[in-house]
């Protein structure tokens, strides 16, 4: 996307923004619901002002777009090369993390419309920005990659909607009042009001289809051969969680027991689960370990992953920047080392132990054992004695494990503790190199 094309892309871009803020302005001001923001000697400044500005000002860049002077609205090299420097794979997952953790105690601030909004309006010229970048746009508008984009969007909307409607539930059961909710609970017939609901959801979905598809082009590409495999190789977006976790777990643990394991957890919350609050209505602060856990890994340990292997793993499976150019030729010297390696020889300094030639069965397994024996043990401390631990050091878990009792705490806190083990696992890689805590490749068990 070059020249007259990005230009008539950009400004009819950035005039569909104009539009939509000064159609969410005239509803503010039609509704009665716009807020006073200030008051600058004596002039108020209200929401219905802020997006008529807002929305003149991304009508002025769209005619500038549509001018073809488009080096006006991109990000200078200097910042493209500072976003690339800080989207290393560790900061990626350390600054998820943390703006995840930092959204949630600030959910009552980001959760007000005006704020959300803002941040919507703020993520749409950011996208303008970076299209500019021949890098950026390649990969952001293949064809495969645009229902991603929208994906992103649309979870933000619904994890914004879910929590706006907690907050509310919250301040409403500290004024003693009931859920939202139960104030609609009038029952709806099938026939006719949930059928024409649906009958109009699905014409509008089909045009939608229709235009999709005259205005973006098939990913198709060439007959599948063996002999010519594409580089970068994706599974389907839905699966680029898992492809990811093939990097830090061997295939039999990425592909078939975390997917068991989280299938099994899913399964087993209705028989472990305590609290009966929140079944119903939307609440945070009357769930939020629920809240937490369910938010964590579905965004940070799902959707962050899906997001790096689309937009961040290029050939090779190489780690690039979203402004940087994916170079086949690209290569990462990377010695992996397994922790039985960096015990034995980084810090005794000594050989592994290994089996003599010709030694029975006994002896190579005790080898292995010894071997191995620095996994082992961090692997038991941390599912066997961990549990326990917070028991006794955290009130809230001791609270937790009373409620439970034994067999279902440990059922949770293990669960837990898996859970937590893949971005463990992830910063260690990126760190320090480690490679497996426990590796047999005598039996194909590494871990």
């Amino acid at each position: 996307m070059h020249g007259q094309d990005l230009s008539g892309f950009l400004g009819g871009y950035y005039l569909f923004i104009g539009v939509m803020n000064a159609v969410a302005s005239l509803y503010l001001w039609r509704s009665g619901k716009s807020q006073t923001l200030c008051n600058c000697s004596g002039v108020k400044l209200s929401t219905t002002m802020l997006w008529l500005v807002v929305s003149l000002f991304f009508v002025v860049i769209s005619g500038i777009a549509f001018g073809g002077n488009t080096t006006l609205l991109a990000f200078p090299l200097w910042v493209r090369n500072l976003f690339d420097a800080a989207m290393n794979p560790t900061r990626y997952t350390v600054g998820s993390m943390a703006l995840f953790f930092l959204a949630y105690f600030t959910r009552r601030y980001l959760v007000k419309p005006v704020v959300a909004w803002s941040l919507f309006n703020a993520s749409l010229l950011y996208m303008g920005l970076s299209m500019t970048d021949p890098d950026f746009a390649l990969i952001v508008a293949k064809p495969d990659n645009v229902p991603i984009v929208g994906l992103i969007f649309l979870l933000g909307f619904f994890t914004w909607l879910g929590a706006y409607k907690a907050v509310q539930n919250d301040d409403r059961a500290r004024e003693g009042l009931p859920p939202q909710e139960k104030d609609d609970d009038e029952k709806v017939l099938v026939w006719p009001d949930l059928v024409y609901t649906e009958l109009i959801c699905m014409i509008a979905v089909t045009a939608l289809l229709i235009v999709w598809a005259v205005l973006l082009q098939a990913p198709l590409e060439e007959p599948a051969s063996s002999v010519k495999t594409p580089n970068p190789s994706k599974a389907p977006w839905y699966f680029l969680g898992l492809q990811e976790m093939l990097v830090y777990y061997d295939p039999w643990m990425a592909g078939v027991v975390l997917p068991s394991v989280v299938v099994a957890g899913l399964m087993a919350i209705p028989f472990i689960d305590y609290n009966k609050l929140g079944n119903g209505y939307y609440t945070i602060e009357q769930r939020p370990f629920a809240y937490l856990i369910f938010q964590f890994g579905f965004i940070v340990l799902w959707v962050t992953l899906i997001i790096m292997g689309t937009f961040m793993r290029g050939p090779n499976w190489n780690f690039f920047g979203l402004y940087e150019t994916w170079d086949a030729h690209k290569v990462e010297a990377l010695n992996n080392l397994d922790l039985s390696e960096m015990f034995w020889v980084k810090m005794l300094g000594v050989a592994r132990p290994k089996a003599p030639d010709g030694s029975g069965t006994l002896v190579q397994l005790g080898t292995i054992l010894l071997r191995e024996l620095p996994g082992i043990v961090g692997t038991v401390i941390y599912f066997a004695l961990l549990p326990p631990m917070l028991v006794v050091f955290s009130k809230y878990f001791r609270n937790m494990f009373i409620k439970m009792g034994f067999v279902r705490y440990m059922v949770l806190a293990n669960l837990l503790l898996l859970m937590g083990l893949l971005p463990l696992k992830m910063l260690l890689r990126w760190t320090i190199n480690l490679k497996y805590f426990i590796s047999i490749p005598e039996y194909f068990l590494n871990f």
